[in-house]
């Protein structure tokens, strides 16, 4: 069905006749000029991503259900960084005539599950038009007390550096799905260059035969990389380590998630610290299935590790004291201590050798 048929609102009722309010905090949701929230008793957080077909995806290789939950996941993500409960969001899309009512209730029924796994209302946003593709502005609200939120500029001297999960991944998925794509285009692009030539001579047989080796070209075969393909297409926010460090009694005093890589994130903390870092190569927590693609591609493992971008993990520091129970919770791991800011941010490499860490990691603006 065209969108056109429905119209923005007739759209809207589509897609959220039967949303159900999780929180107690959303008095009033889609249908109004505004969404009415209340929050007596804690501090507001609001975050917002807007993500650009081109740009942030590439819908050759990523679904709209797998795109609708990305979208959602990224913007919870940037909630639990601060140590807080994603409770709403809003979504607004400008679509080009090409997405059908089919493709929005796909990019909807993504959306909708990354929210219902974080128990996050749907409570508004825009819809209009768009030439130049799909673009999609995602904004979060969560709520914290006031002493339980982390911002970036609480590091200490001697503190720890923690991540959750591993590092690289999604960065060596988003390196093979390009790969594949490059791989498929160029045989396209060359069976086209044989049927201009087939048509120039005439030949009916040879075009039919042509088109329909395009038809069938081999789809790629990711065996045995699958998790790099979920670590890019399913990104998941990191609210059960928040859950665990909560339940352990630590408080960490800087934190943000790992979206442009763990140089620039440190990097981040670092400056707003007003600190140092020491790192070590040898702690970086590094999936097997990252560590073969990248030997296949002929790259560094660790520079992948530390600059790739879009793991979503958590970055965190914690006080000295809090080292036993650090060791103690499955999926986070010490990579480094927080220094005087005179001594720089430092890798450590496995031979012992110091480099001055560098922020390579994605620049959207670059």
């Amino acid at each position: 069905m065209e969108i056109a048929k429905l119209g923005e609102f007739g759209l809207i009722d589509r897609l959220t006749k039967d949303l159900k309010k999780n929180n107690e905090s959303t008095k009033y949701g889609v249908g109004d000029d505004c969404a009415v929230l209340s929050y007596p008793d804690s501090e507001v957080l609001v975050t917002t991503d807007m993500l650009m077909e081109g740009v942030h995806f590439d819908l050759t290789y990523i679904d709209l259900k797998h795109l609708g939950y990305k979208s959602a996941m990224v913007n919870i993500s940037d909630i639990f960084a601060m140590n807080g409960t994603p409770r709403q969001i809003t979504v607004s899309l400008a679509l080009s005539k090409r997405f059908s009512v089919e493709d929005v209730e796909l990019f909807y029924e993504g959306l909708r599950l990354a929210c219902e796994k974080w128990g996050v209302d749907i409570v508004g946003g825009d819809t209009t038009s768009s030439y130049t593709g799909l673009a999609i502005s995602i904004t979060c609200i969560g709520e914290a007390r006031k002493e339980d939120i982390v911002y970036r500029n609480g590091a200490k001297d001697t503190d720890l550096i923690c991540v959750s999960g591993d590092l690289g991944a999604a960065y060596m998925g988003l390196q093979l799905l390009e790969r594949e794509k490059s791989v498929y285009y160029s045989q396209v692009d060359d069976l086209q260059k044989k049927i201009a030539a087939a048509q120039k001579e005439g030949d009916q047989d040879k075009i039919i035969n042509l088109k329909s080796q395009i038809s069938n070209l081999a789809q790629p075969d990711f065996s045995g990389k699958e998790y790099l393909l979920q670590r890019q297409l399913q990104t998941e926010a990191r609210g059960d380590i928040v859950r665990k460090l909560r339940e352990a009694g630590i408080r960490p005093t800087a934190m943000m998630d790992i979206s442009d890589g763990l140089s620039s994130e440190l990097m981040h903390i670092c400056k707003q610290s007003g600190v140092g870092c020491r790192v070590f190569e040898k702690e970086l927590p590094i999936d097997y299935q990252t560590a073969v693609m990248a030997e296949e591609m002929n790259m560094n493992v660790t520079t992948c590790a530390l600059n790739g971008g879009e793991d979503y993990e958590l970055l965190f520091t914690v006080p000295i004291g809090d080292l036993e129970k650090v060791k103690e919770l499955d999926d986070v791991h010490l990579i480094g201590h927080v220094t005087d800011q005179k001594f720089g941010q430092v890798l450590v490499t496995r031979d012992n050798q110091e480099f001055e860490l560098k922020a390579q990691g994605w620049n959207p603006l670059k």
